[in-house]
């Protein structure tokens, strides 16, 4: 075995000619400004990469010394003629790109060389500025065909001439094209599953009736309407992606299909079962006269009950968001028993209704943020409400209550977002019957809250009781922090991840050693002037104090415990003064520290904003001055003095010395030699 695997080594990493790289069998001349195929080659190269070269004609006898080839990739290259012999020794050839070149050019030709490939199984011509009707010339003899690209074209009209023979044809991309209408194109392909005409101009999709097709990706056209044919067929359509057009109305789908992914985000959608001022059209339908050749066909629908003949109980993710609906119709969620994503985000709704004949019993994740709810309504029984959900979004609203009970059938949930609601937490038992309050104690599964913008003000009692929340998002609430941490009691043990950005926090008084299990603070966009103490103690991973008022950090920041254990430090937006930046240094050398937005911290040396580690040599002679010690300071400025008065009393001494004696000896009366 390692006799083999040495050989195999060396034959892998062997070199080749023209600066190519070889694997095995795999030759690579990606980028090499090759204007043609190398012919020094190993004869058994079965991969060929020649992409981001600058090829313009692929001859006859390009490719006489690979016949081992299966896969040829020629990807942005300056490709105009491939001539019809070029394939003749590449009979094996299953998988060839060609995107990205300027096949227009000669494209019959490159049909003629296409067609004597029996086993391609892959083609790849997207970006070679190609029309429908040369498309249908290049592909109309590759009947074995199973995945074709012909995205980022100038296809502009698709009929029945455009895909012939191709039998075979799994997956089809026409992304990215000019499409503006299709013409039973694709009524031929029998075999297809897969389907992309994503960003066309597709004004509609009536009488859709490919019962063997699985995935539609139908998403940015100018779409208005989905219509499928009224039949009992079974379709075997999985995922429908109609999201970033026009809908008007909720799809008309199959009656019988295996659909489990529905995408309808950023429509114009509505439901007309009831309208916003109250109005009922219940008798009102709409007729679609939909015209073929010389046949005339009217399908009826009425507006409120668009869901009348679709089978939507395989479904498991519904994407609603970005549209106009004021409200779902009655049992609209009951015809959905194995939805587990249901995605009603930046909406109109003004109430949302459930209750046990809509149990959603699968649904895990709710997404109702960003609408003008002001009602979310239970009715609480005997049964289940959400029993499976854990992801529960309801940020954005209007909300100012929970029905009280709500969280006690709901035994999974682990993430709550109730930011920007007017909304305030239970803070003692038994108050949330009296009070206008959201009461989550109790609720033990729940490890991650948002309360971000609810104007929360002076937390107090124990509203976290109970729960055993990791992550918590206070911010934007100013005046939160208005007394003590003693609400947080509750979560000392579990707590992990907590936000208080732009909290109005000014006062370093705050307390926050009790909090030991915490790993990430967020403490940015506050007021605070100097370091919290009690962060020093401890274990954070992630610290945020941009955007405060700090002119420097403790000396010793990077040796006390919370300097060993942070691993990420935000420090940017702060008047940090340039002669006290010796923590900086410090944190410069602290291993494993990294300052993300280090490149944006700036000190502030009279009204000039450095960086801190490039001060000039005038900045760091100030500085020296500044941080001199002030009794040296003094000492050298009262020297100089010193000794000037002491040489001048000497000089006053040496010439009245005379006089001075006689002085001494008249006051004395003691004689004394001269």
């Amino acid at each position: 075995l390692a006799v083999g695997w040495g050989s195999g080594m060396d034959a892998a990493w062997a070199p080749s000619p023209g600066g190519c790289e070889l694997v095995q069998s795999i030759m690579d001349c990606t980028g090499r400004w090759l204007s043609s195929i190398p012919g020094n080659l190993r004869g058994d190269t079965e991969e060929l990469f020649l992409d981001d070269n600058t090829i313009q004609v692929l001859g006859n006898a390009s490719l006489l010394l690979y016949p081992q080839l299966w896969h040829l990739s020629l990807t942005r290259n300056r490709l105009e003629l491939i001539e019809p012999g070029a394939f003749l020794s590449s009979q094996g050839l299953e998988v060839l790109s060609l995107a990205d070149n300027l096949l227009f050019t000669n494209y019959s030709l490159t049909a003629a060389a296409l067609s004597a490939l029996p086993a391609l199984r892959t083609l790849d011509l997207a970006g070679n500025q190609l029309r429908e009707d040369m498309v249908s010339v290049l592909v109309s003899n590759l009947s074995s065909l199973e995945s074709l690209s012909v995205a980022r074209n100038i296809i502009m009209r698709l009929d029945s001439s455009t895909f012939t023979n191709l039998t075979q044809l799994l997956e089809l991309n026409l992304e990215k094209n000019y499409i503006f209408e299709i013409d039973n194109a694709f009524e031929g392909l029998q075999s297809l599953q897969r389907l992309n005409i994503a960003y066309n101009y597709l004004p509609c999709l009536v009488g859709f009736g490919l019962t063997q097709l699985r995935v539609l990706n139908a998403s940015s056209n100018v779409i208005e309407w989905f219509l499928t044919l009224e039949s009992d067929d079974r379709f075997e359509l999985e995922v429908l992606d109609l999201s970033h057009n026009r809908l008007l109305f909720f799809p008309v789908l199959p009656r019988q299909s295996k659909l489990h992914s529905l995408l309808l985000q950023d429509n114009r959608m509505s439901f007309y079962q009831r309208l916003p001022n109250g109005t009922s059209l219940a008798n009102i339908t709409m007729q679609f006269l939909i015209i073929d050749g010389n046949s005339t066909n009217i399908t009826t629908v009425r507006l409120w009950d668009e869901l009348c003949h679709s089978n939507l109980s395989s479904l498991r993710l519904l994407d609603m968001s970005q549209n106009q609906v004021w409200g779902l119709p009655d049992d609209f969620l009951a015809q959905m028993p194995s939805l587990t994503h249901l995605k009603l985000n930046q909406n109109c709704l003004e109430a949302f209704h459930l209750s046990e004949e809509d149990p959603l019993a699968m649904l895990t994740e709710l997404d109702l943020s960003q609408n003008q709810l002001m009602e979310l309504g239970v009715k609480v029984g005997t049964g289940d409400i959400l029993p499976s959900l854990q992801l529960f979004n309801l940020s954005t609203n209007r909300l100012q209550a929970l029905p009280p009970g709500i969280f006690t059938h709901t035994r999974k949930i682990t993430t709550l977002d109730l930011s920007r609601n007017r909304v305030d937490l239970c803070p003692q038992p038994g108050e949330a019957e009296s009070l206008t309050c959201v009461d989550i104690r109790g609720v033990e599964t729940l490890t991650h809250l948002s309360l971000a913008g609810c104007g929360l003000q002076g937390m107090g009692g124990r509203p976290f009781q109970g729960t055993s929340l990791m992550h918590l998002d206070l911010s934007d609430n100013r005046q939160v922090l208005s007394g003590d941490l003693g609400w947080l009691q509750d979560l000392v043990l579990t707590l992990q991840v907590l936000s208080l950005r732009n909290t109005s926090l000014s006062s370093t008084a705050v307390d926050f050693s009790a909090l030991n299990s915490l790993v990430r603070l967020d403490l940015s966009r506050n007021s605070l002037a100097a370091f919290p103490t009690s962060l020093g103690t401890l274990r954070l991973r992630s610290l945020d104090l941009r955007d405060n008022c700090l002119p420097a950090l403790p000396p010793d920041v990077a040796r006390v415990p919370l300097g060993r254990s942070l691993r990420e430090l935000y420090l940017s937006r702060n008047p940090y003064n340039c002669c006290t930046l010796g923590w900086w240094d410090a944190l410069q050398q602290a291993e494993g520290l990294r300052v993300p937005d280090g490149r944006e911290v700036t000190c502030s040396h009279g009204s000039r904003a450095l960086r801190p580690g490039a001060l000039p040599e005038p900045v760091l002679q100030s500085c020296r001055w500044q941080t001199a010690d002030l009794a040296l300071l003094y000492l050298v400025l009262a020297l100089p003095t010193c000794l000037t008065l002491l040489v001048a009393f000497v000089v006053v001494f040496l010439m009245l010395k005379e006089k001075l004696l006689k002085m001494v000896k008249t006051q004395c009366g003691v004689s004394s030699p001269y």
